[in-house]
């Protein structure tokens, strides 16, 4: 039978707060695996801890709900146990970018084959609203006693410093688009980057639904509030890098870098980066390990009658030096 949306939905209750953009990812990733006929049972959720990290509830495939800043090691490990899964990393911009920012920046040098996507809303939610990594410098949210002291992060920079091979950011409210960038992400032969963009109606008092939209930037000639969010595959941006040659990737990394830095009255999204001529990290190990797709760890029998029958002699034969 065709998968239906209702297929990939669970009956857990959300909790989420009313408006809070969390909501359209999820439904945006819903319908992802719905329009990509992703067996449900090939399918793994991994989500990390805050509001974002209830997303792995909410997704009717595989899911673990893992630790805090640790959800792409854990991605990372299901994926290369069984290459065959479809695998969605999902975590908030503090889980990610505070404490999980080294395994961010380890995956991008591994190129494992799946997805990870952050929900950005530049606060930590679940605990009342604290500054996170993607805040800017000097602003201050509804829950904070003084404005913000550090400089912040840059998502789609740092990813594309550390080595992601697709990296694109997607805006909450606008599903459609993000489910188009989900699937080109899920598709995509490598370490896919999805940046989302997300109002927090309790805590963000600054990067509100509003402000995306720019109601507080009205054009002075027709009155009209001129939205912040535009897309890039709107303006004949080219992110994909074709031949590989040295000079062309170097070309395609700065003009992501410096729409990156696109913020305030306009903001970019989209896809930023992507080259599919780097080898995932599955074929580097198969390069090592011959029969390492064909036969991997997630698909042996490990046990019968109680007593271990896992071969790995080959295994280790293939790492001597």
């Amino acid at each position: 039978m065709e998968p239906k949306l209702a297929d990939y939905k669970t009956d857990v209750h959300n909790d989420w707060c009313p408006g809070c953009g969390d909501f359209g990812i999820v439904n945006a990733i819903q319908m992802a695996l719905t329009e990509m006929k992703i067996p449900r049972h090939m399918s793994a959720i991994f989500s990390g801890i805050g509001c974002s990290g209830k997303t792995s509830h909410f997704v009717n495939v595989f899911g673990v709900h893992t630790l805090h800043g640790r959800v792409l090691p854990f991605a990372q490990g299901a994926k290369l146990a069984n290459p065959n899964l479809t695998i969605i990393a999902a975590g908030g911009d503090g889980d990610g970018l505070g404490i999980g920012a080294g395994h961010f920046v380890a995956a991008g040098r591994r190129n494992v084959d799946m997805t990870y996507i952050i929900f950005n809303n530049a606060v930590y939610g679940l605990t009342k609203g604290q500054a996170s990594p993607t805040l800017r410098l000097g602003q201050k949210t509804k829950s904070l006693p003084n404005p913000n002291v550090n400089e912040a992060v840059n998502p789609i920079g740092l990813a594309i410093a550390s080595g992601f091979t697709f990296v694109g950011r997607g805006y909450a409210y606008d599903v459609r688009q993000l489910k188009d960038l989900i699937i080109a992400a899920v598709k995509h032969k490598g370490l896919a980057f999805l940046d989302v963009l997300q109002p927090c109606p309790t805590y963000n008092d600054i990067n509100t639904r509003d402000w995306f939209a720019g109601l507080d930037n009205v054009d002075e000639i027709t009155q009209k509030p001129k939205p912040r969010i535009y897309k890039l595959e709107e303006t004949g941006y080219d992110p994909i890098v074709h031949y590989g040659s040295e000079s062309e990737v170097n070309e395609k990394l700065t003009q992501g870098l410096i729409k990156s830095n696109e913020w305030d009255i306009k903001i970019p999204t989209g896809i930023f980066y992507q080259n599919e001529l780097v080898a995932p990290y599955e074929e580097r190990i198969a390069d090592r390990v011959p029969n390492y797709l064909e036969n991997s760890p997630a698909t042996q029998p490990i046990s019968s009658d109680g007593k271990s029958i896992t071969e790995i002699s080959k295994i280790l034969d293939s790492f001597e030096v």
